[in-house]
């Protein structure tokens, strides 16, 4: 007997390793894309000094101030023409549109290197964190509802590579336009360029306060998505169940009240980019004023050597700085957000799986016989709770047996059976199956040996066949309907029009209980288990159904270990062993006839269910006299 394995804490990722690994992949898009951008950058910093020549050169005939490549260039085309300030007009302008062109290619280059680094850098993010929530066992999905779970695979990862698509457009554009822009306003006149001493600070603060109030607001803002998309998931998966008590009303009105939840979420995040597009025009507007009136002054005075053609580049130079800072901030605000969809995505990465086969000392080792023992098993499912769901449970089955277990709802059945596959660990004690301690399989291994129908029976969309190949993808269309017959499926598959290739809604919604059952049944017989599970999984199918289900059973699976979870006790009545579940304990365990001798609870349910059958068969005979009768 192996000792139980302590559960191993894996190391926490670092988030500049976390990150970078989606980004290591498309690293050179990552850098082409920026790269692009400075050539727009350097075009946007050209292309007002260009129209600055044209005016106070071209259109104003005063080369005096010019400087010297623009003489040289003037007395060389001046011969060409009739009129030689034509020449250097027309070079202007040539050169203005080579810059818009060589800017064009430029933008281009960086929104399309920018859009194809982000979409793969989400794609990969998502596909890690889909592969993360796999490996959860059921009490890491109770920690992160299924709502928040699709937000976080979704949405949050989607504002995420909205922050990458912007940040690779804007990282370095921002900053250069404004550096870029700066250099050429201080160039064309400092004292002018004052003006900028009281605008940026100014926006600075609003850029600070709008980070302040906005990164809780998106947080909050995100919880209540995941509200909505819990509710929507519930109510469409369980839409047949809303029909028929007929609770659409009521279901409209707590999807409203959700709704509304975020809509005042959403309003509120959304005020703070409303109220901060405004006030930054207002102080970019208000700096334009100032350089217009300042600078007009100084244009009308002859001593200050400030041109027209200068004025109008540095208004546009201004109006560059002050939008390189409102794209700055915009930037901040879409990183509030990406930092609140990114400490959720981190908050799912760094969960700890609570159960892992990183310490199994026995990896490679496959069920072999199917022999399970439960040894002084105890669990709770709150850790720090004094409820037991099971307590102290101790049992043997023997390979190749049939074991029936019945009790009372929630005397913790289907969590005795979740402990073989690992579904759930023992807080207490230990599961063997062939003598080995579940947790020294690996969890691939273990479950491959395990065939389980679980109390909610699931079907997925595709056809009959695909949903059958999930026992074994490699069966041929003779070992599928062999299963399915055994199961007592292939009669009612081969009354569909299409057959196997019958194509099923989500979730099977398009057959009934009975017929999904014998579906799950069917597809966990092809994976040809060493141990099946059937929890509850014939409720929905009538007796003689059910009959012939069993006695397939112990035809053709007699070297396998059959566990029949069952509230029916005809369901166990033959089996080679009965237990009987109460409150988390085993109160009996033995075969039907010993079982009606000594344990109460069993002969209580025995009466009680024989009397029912007992006063029904006598009703439907009373009916079938009344209408003999008549």
């Amino acid at each position: 007997m192996t000792a139980t394995n302590p559960q191993i804490k894996a190391p926490q990722t670092p988030d500049r390793l976390r990150w970078f690994k989606y980004v290591k992949p498309y690293l050179p898009w990552f850098i082409i894309g920026p790269l692009c951008m400075i050539v727009e950058v350097i075009g946007e910093v050209v292309l007002p000094k260009l129209l600055a020549y044209i005016i106070d050169f071209g259109v104003n005939h005063d080369m005096e101030d010019a400087p010297a490549w623009l003489t040289w260039a003037y007395n060389a085309l001046g011969q060409s023409f009739d009129n030689p300030d034509a020449p250097l007009i027309v070079a202007l302008t040539v050169g203005m549109l080579l810059t818009a062109v060589l800017m064009m290619v430029g933008g281009v280059g960086g929104a399309y290197f920018g859009a194809k680094a982000s979409v793969n850098f989400a794609a990969d993010l998502r596909a890690d964190i889909y592969r993360k929530v796999q490996k959860f066992s059921f009490a890491n999905i109770d920690k992160f509802n299924t709502g928040s779970l699709v937000t976080r695979l979704t949405n949050d990862v989607t504002q995420l590579q909205n922050f990458v698509n912007t940040l690779l457009r804007m990282a370095l554009r921002s900053p250069g336009m404004l550096i870029g822009a700066l250099i050429m306003a201080i160039a064309l006149n400092r004292q002018l360029a004052l003006v900028l001493a009281f605008a940026v600070p100014a926006i600075l603060v609003v850029i600070v306060l709008f980070l302040r109030i906005g990164f809780p607001r998106f947080n909050a803002m995100q919880e209540k998505v995941d509200g909505l998309n819990a509710n929507v998931q519930e109510n469409m998966t369980n839409v047949r169940v809303v029909k028929s008590f007929v609770r659409e009303e009521h279901e409209s009105q707590r999807f409203a009240k959700t709704n509304a939840d975020l809509k005042r979420a959403g309003r509120r995040a959304m005020m703070v980019m409303i109220w901060m597009s405004p006030l930054m025009t207002l102080f970019m507007n208000a700096a334009v004023m100032a350089v217009l009136w300042f600078g007009g002054n100084m244009v009308l005075s002859p001593d200050s050597g400030m041109l027209v053609g200068d004025l109008t580049a540095f208004v546009t130079y201004i109006t560059q700085i002050l939008s390189s800072l409102m794209m700055v901030t915009m930037l901040f605000m879409q990183a509030s957000r990406a930092m609140a969809s990114g400490k959720r995505i981190k908050a799912v990465m760094n969960e700890e799986i609570d159960i892992s086969d990183a310490a199994a000392a026995y990896p490679d080792k496959q069920v072999e016989r199917g022999e399970i023992e439960f040894r002084n098993v105890t669990f709770r499912y709150y850790k720090g709770s004094e409820g037991k769901v099971l307590d102290n449970v101790s049992l043997k089955i023997a390979a190749g047996s049939t074991v029936g277990i019945i009790g009372s709802t929630g005397s913790g059945k289907t969590t005795l059976v979740s402990m073989i596959p690992r579904l759930y660990d023992a807080d207490e004690g230990e599961v063997l199956v062939d003598g080995v301690n579940v947790k020294d399989y690996s969890l691939y291994n273990l479950r491959e040996g395990v065939g389980m129908v679980l109390q909610k029976n699931v079907l997925f969309s595709g056809t009959i066949e695909d949903n059958l190949r999930w026992g074994d993808g490699e069966a041929d269309m003779d070992t599928i309907r062999a299963a399915a017959d055994s199961a007592q499926a292939d009669s009612f598959v081969m009354g569909f029009k299409k057959g196997y290739e019958s194509d099923l809604g989500q979730g099977g919604t398009n057959v009934s209980g009975g017929q999904k059952q014998r579906l799950c049944i069917a597809r966990a017989l092809l994976k040809k288990p060493k141990i099946l599970i059937l929890d509850d999984s014939t409720s929905a199918v009538d007796t003689a159904t059910e009959a012939r289900i069993r006695e397939t059973f112990r035809g053709a699976l007699k070297d396998t270990t059959k566990i029949i979870i069952a509230q029916r006790i005809t369901s166990v009545m033959e089996a080679d062993q009965i237990v009987v579940v109460n409150e988390g304990r085993i109160t009996g365990v033995g075969t039907h006839e010993t079982l009606l001798c000594s344990n109460v609870e069993y002969r209580e349910i025995y009466d009680s269910q024989m009397e029912a059958a007992k006063q029904k068969a006598e009703l439907e005979k009373e009916l079938k006299d009344g209408e003999v009768n008549a």
